[in-house]
């Protein structure tokens, strides 16, 4: 049997009773890409921010393979895990948020080494080894001894995705990785998440790119007002979307044609 990388099942999240998701549902395979589209204020972000407990559920279960994050079960019932525990199901995710959060008096290399010796316990020679490995692998190995400022953004975000990376993870959660770039800078980092997604990296990815999303994602997923109006294969939303709302979103982006709309999309 086959085990997801991802399950989401009946997530709910509301703020002062503000309802932000409702009835979340998702199955994300191993080597699955999954991207997230729709309007802003959708709940996309709280979404990815619940799936690794930056943010407590208010109401449904996340299963990193076959482990609850941040819960057990006893007694029949969901009781809310440590900080200890929470972080070592935490560890199984690669988060890359919109700011790059970077710590600006380390240089790129302490950057992607210090979760690892801090938190894995990895001795500083395999880090630094593992660490120049990935900052290569992200078109920065010349880089290494440089400080968050005297680097561009996109190769500031690059950074934070060999610092996720350096931990190891078995899924990435990309939340708007390039919404905080100048527009010279979206192609080197999206370059950087295409050769991820070529080596088998399992991937949920929230982004208002269209293009990549069509290029890379196995399944697209389109949300608003905190619910999954549509998912299934991308190049089936992308291209004959099914409900007449993903239809009107993709065409404002100029990715759908008014021809595709007309064709059959249902509420």
């Amino acid at each position: 049997m086959t085990v997801n990388a991802l399950t989401l099942r009946g997530l709910r999240k509301a703020f002062h009773g503000n309802v932000i998701l409702e009835s979340i549902d998702l199955d994300v395979t191993q080597g699955e890409v999954v991207c997230i589209i729709g309007p802003s204020g959708g709940g996309k972000s709280t979404l990815l921010r619940c799936i690794n407990h930056l943010e407590p559920l208010d109401a449904g279960i996340v299963l990193v393979e076959d482990e609850l994050v941040g819960y057990v079960v006893e007694d029949e019932h969901l009781v809310e895990t440590g900080d200890r525990q929470t972080s070592r199901v935490r560890r199984r995710m690669g988060m890359v948020f919109q700011q790059f959060n970077l710590f600006p008096h380390l240089t790129a290399l302490e950057n992607v080494t210090i979760g690892p010796i801090t938190v894995l316990r990895e001795g500083r020679r395999d880090a630094e080894q593992h660490a120049r490995t990935l900052l290569e692998r992200v078109g920065l190995g010349q880089h290494a001894d440089k400080y968050p400022a005297q680097l561009s953004g996109g190769q500031q975000q690059r950074v934070a995705i060999a610092r996720a990376l350096a931990m190891r993870p078995s899924l990435m959660l990309f939340d708007e990785p390039t919404s905080a770039l100048d527009p010279e800078l979206v192609g080197e980092v999206l370059q950087v998440m295409r050769s991820l997604a070529d080596a088998g990296m399992t991937m949920l990815v929230v982004t208002h790119e269209i293009s990549f999303a069509r290029e890379v994602a196995d399944t697209v997923v389109f949300m608003e007002g905190g619910v999954i109006v549509e998912k299934g294969p991308a190049a089936q939303v992308l291209t004959s979307p099914s409900s007449v709302r993903t239809a009107s979103f993709l065409r404002s982006t100029g990715t759908l044609s008014l021809r595709a709309e007309e064709a059959g999309a249902r509420p």
